[in-house]
């Protein structure tokens, strides 16, 4: 069969099971529709949790950008798997505790404010609909290549297939497609991986081919050895080297972390189980079922690597192989023969300095979506590849828009605006909240603020950490800082942050006037800290919080007295 077949019977395949799914599993209550009714099985949340974390940034974008920037690309890893486990260890089994459905929820209780409250959701929906943008790109980029639409298209369909089974199921209905989805993904992401860690290293484990020894072609060196020999013969740095400054390496990957650790779209996965034990387990779960990624996208990107190089530099244009031409044809790919020589060269910035020409152009996000192709995977494999690829994007969007559509309906219209709303009209509010929001990602899906999904992905994180993660931890750990101090905190921090993101990525500003080196991505680093030192000195120069504010604080930190989650 054509390989656009195999495509389409795996997508419409997973289509139909994430839409059945939907229709059982349809909300018909505000607990149904904003925790699922909080008797999730552990086991069940944990691989769900773990769909909704590993969004389009993760399955596409990061093995990619370890491809292309090798060490440097760690960042990534190490920001998002840490980040997990400060979310783990600080936040949720807390959260879950205090008995809240959601971040603002905990801020307006916490800081004992409808200010605080509000401030809270602004920052959500910041936070959310520069996630989703991210995620509506992903869905872009794989339907184009995919069936060779344009982007815009395979936003609009992506979107409305998320609209569907996340307006309709609520946080019940994408709990359980989130599970397929899981499934989906981690097949997906895997298989394709034996395949190709077979041809390159003779080991059908890619963790163990990576560290292994190369043997394609009749040769035996270890494969690492290989991978920088390939870097610097085409002029690159070492693949094993760090290249970006120290500064921005850790600002990026610090705001990852903490990022994380103050996503709402993850903190409400946890208020779906039954109480602070089974969050406890389910979050052992969720860090088990995204190792199973993690700890593949290192091997696929150093094969990534391998794989392009050998195929195409040095190879005569009209001789490339058939997947260049696809990735052409959706511009994830071009050449240009500036030599004039019809020969298909790569070279690096050491190579260009002594007058070669680069004349092979690709993006960050084709890699993991070509890497099969290159390792000459069967058409079975590639179509399983992109039904994940469509699963990442979803399963993320599913949760962002669930957060965005809560954040209206309970946070702001419930709890600020109109108290005596029924749960009828609850729901209807928070399902056009959803339409609302999906059409701003579908937007901006379209026209993004950077092609590279995992970077824009990497601003949400930045807002996040800026925002809600200096709010939240010390909301739980400091009964001292009070409503003045958590609303000035986060205020001053995410407008930095958000400041900073949009001047450089809307309004022209270079390279050469970042602060202090760092980059966009990481600057909410510095905005969490700015967060830190407003709160504190705010706190200190404006009155205690009340007394059972205070008590409060030093309740969700006891062992005992954990209940089931309940809506207020």
């Amino acid at each position: 069969m054509d390989q656009s077949v195999w495509n389409a019977i795996f997508i419409g395949l997973s289509f139909a099971l994430y839409i059945v799914i939907a229709i059982k599993s349809r909300a018909t209550s505000t607990k149904e529709y904003y925790t699922a009714g909080g008797g999730v099985h552990p086991i069940t949340n944990g691989m769900a949790t773990a769909a909704d974390w590993m969004s389009a940034a993760t399955f596409i974008s990061m093995a990619g950008v370890v491809a292309i920037e090798g060490y440097n690309g760690s960042r990534y890893l190490m920001g998002w798997t840490g980040g997990f486990v400060l979310l783990t260890v600080l936040m949720v089994p807390f959260l879950r505790k205090f008995g809240k459905s959601t971040v603002p929820d905990f801020i307006g209780d916490r800081y004992y404010s409808k200010t605080a409250r509000l401030v809270a959701i602004i920052c959500a929906i910041f936070i959310c609909l520069t996630y989703i943008m991210g995620q509506m790109r992903g869905v872009g980029v794989v339907f184009a290549q995919l069936f060779g639409w344009s982007d815009w298209l395979g936003v609009i369909v992506g979107g409305t297939i998320v609209f569907f089974y996340a307006g309709l199921g609520g946080m019940k209905g994408i709990t359980y497609t989130q599970v397929a989805q899981y499934c989906v993904m981690a097949f997906a992401y895997t298989i394709p991986a034996v395949f190709i860690a077979i041809s390159l290293t003779n080991n059908f484990i890619p963790q163990l081919g990576m560290i292994g020894e190369y043997t394609k072609d009749a040769q035996s060196v270890p494969f690492f050895e290989k991978l920088d020999a390939i870097n610097a013969e085409l002029g690159f740095a070492k693949y094993t080297a760090s290249t970006m400054p120290k500064i921005d390496m850790f600002c990026i990957t610090a705001a990852l972390m903490c990022g994380t650790a103050g996503l709402p779209h993850v903190i409400v996965r946890f208020f779906t189980v039954k109480d602070v034990k089974a969050v406890r387990k389910s979050a052992f779960w969720t860090l088990a079922f995204i190792g199973v990624i993690y700890l593949t996208a290192p091997a696929i990107g150093s094969f990534a690597r391998v794989n392009l190089i050998e195929s195409l530099h040095q190879t005569k244009y009209e001789e490339a192989p058939y997947w260049m031409k696809d990735f052409e044809k959706t511009k994830q790919m071009s050449f240009e023969d500036k030599n004039g020589d019809g020969l298909i060269q790569h070279w690096g910035p050491a190579e260009i300095a002594k007058g070669k020409v680069n004349e092979l152009e690709f993006g960050k996000d084709m890699m993991v979506m070509a890497n099969p192709h290159m390792g000459g995977a069967p058409k079975w494999v590639i179509g399983l590849l992109m039904a994940g690829c469509i699963a990442a994007a979803l399963s993320t969007a599913a949760g962002l828009l669930l957060v965005l559509s809560t954040s209206i309906s309970h946070d702001l219209m419930k709890s600020i605006i109109k108290p005596d709303l029924s749960e009828k009209e609850e729901v209807r509010w928070a399902r056009g909240a959803s339409f609302f929001a999906l059409l701003i990602g579908v937007y901006f899906g379209i026209n993004p603020p950077s092609d590279f999904v995992a970077k824009t992905v990497a601003f949400a994180f930045g807002l996040a950490a800026s925002s809600f993660f200096p709010t939240l931890l010390l909301g739980i750990f400091s009964k001292r800082v009070n409503r003045a101090g958590g609303i000035s905190g986060m205020i001053a921090g995410i407008l930095f942050t958000l400041s900073y993101i949009v001047y450089f990525q809307f309004l022209g500003g270079t390279k050469e006037q970042y602060l202090f080196g760092i980059s966009p991505e990481g600057i909410g680093t510095i905005g969490m800290l700015i967060n830190f030192i407003v709160t504190g000195i705010v706190t200190v120069l404006t009155p205690a919080p009340p007394q059972e504010v205070q008590d409060m604080v030093a309740e969700i930190r006891l062992p005992h007295g954990a209940g089931e989650a309940v809506d207020h």
